[in-house]
C-alpha cells in the first residue's frame, strides 16, 4: 500500500481538496477530524486534558475556544496539551493505515496540517501540498469567524512558510485557480500513482535525499488541537 500526505497551510485548500480524493474513491484520514473526536464527550483525551487545564470540559466535552485561550500564547501549556493528544492522534492514524492494508487498499491518503512541520511526513510515500496565492489565503483565513490579523500572523508562525512546503513537495496542487483546476491535477496525481506507484515513490525517496531532508521539530499544532 502507498501512503500519500496531503498538506498546506492555513487557508490553502486542503479540506476541499482532501474532499476531491475522497470522491475519486480514495480512503482519506483527517488528523483534525480525530482530534475533534478525542475532544467530544467520551473523546480519549478528556479526562486528561481536564487533569491538566481544569475548567476547560463542559458537558463532558472539552470547550475548544476556552482551551484555545489557554494555551494560545503559551508554549509550555501548547507543549502540555500537544504531549496529551498527539500520541492519540498517532494511534488514530496507525489504526486507519492498518485498517487500510487488511482492505488492501493500494492507495490511501493521510491528511494533516502540520505534516511537515514535524514527522508526519516519514509515515508517507509522497507528499502532496496544496498551495493558492497569499492574497487568496488571507481572504479565506479572514472570512473565518473570529478570526483577526494577529491570529493568523500567529498561526502562520508556527507553520513552515509555503515556499518551503513547495520545494519539499513531490506534488502541489494549486487550490487558487478555482474547483476545476485543482480536480484535474489530483486526477492526474492519483492516476500517476495507480498507474506508477512504485516508480513514482522511488523517484520521491530520492529526491528527498538530494534536498537534504531533515526532521524539523513540531511548532505546535494550535489549529488542529485547541481552534474551534
Amino acid at each position: 500500500m502507498k501512503v500519500l500526505g496531503l498538506t498546506g497551510s492555513i487557508g490553502m485548500g486542503k479540506s476541499t481538496a482532501a474532499g476531491m480524493l475522497r470522491r475519486l474513491g480514495l480512503p482519506v484520514h483527517d488528523a483534525d477530524a480525530a482530534v475533534h473526536r478525542l475532544l467530544a464527550r467520551g473523546g480519549a483525551a478528556v479526562p486528561a486534558i481536564d487533569a491538566a487545564f481544569p475548567g476547560v470540559v463542559r458537558d463532558g466535552a472539552v470547550d475548544r475556544p476556552a482551551l484555545g485561550s489557554r494555551v494560545f500564547g503559551d508554549p509550555e501549556a501548547l507543549a502540555r496539551l500537544e504531549a496529551i493528544v498527539h500520541p492519540l492522534v498517532r494511534r488514530a492514524t496507525a489504526r486507519f493505515l492498518a485498517a487500510c492494508r487488511r482492505r488492501r487498499v493500494k492507495l490511501a491518503v493521510l491528511d494533516v496540517p502540520l505534516l511537515l512541520e514535524g514527522s508526519g511526513h516519514e509515515r508517507c510515500d509522497l507528499v502532496a501540498v496544496v498551495s493558492a496565492p497569499e492574497r487568496v489565503q488571507r481572504q479565506r483565513v479572514m472570512a473565518r469567524p473570529g478570526m483577526t490579523e494577529s491570529r493568523l500572523e500567529a498561526i502562520l508562525a508556527k507553520q513552515m512558510p509555503d515556499a518551503e512546503k513547495r520545494r519539499r513537495a513531490d506534488a502541489v496542487i494549486p487550490t487558487g485557480l478555482g474547483r476545476a483546476v485543482t480536480m484535474r491535477h489530483l486526477v492526474r496525481l492519483v492516476r500517476k500513482l495507480r498507474r506508477n506507484g512504485e516508480q513514482a515513490c522511488a523517484r520521491s525517496c530520492s529526491t528527498r535525499r538530494r534536498r537534504g531532508w531533515t526532521r524539523r521539530p513540531a511548532t505546535g499544532s494550535s489549529r488542529s488541537v485547541a481552534s474551534s
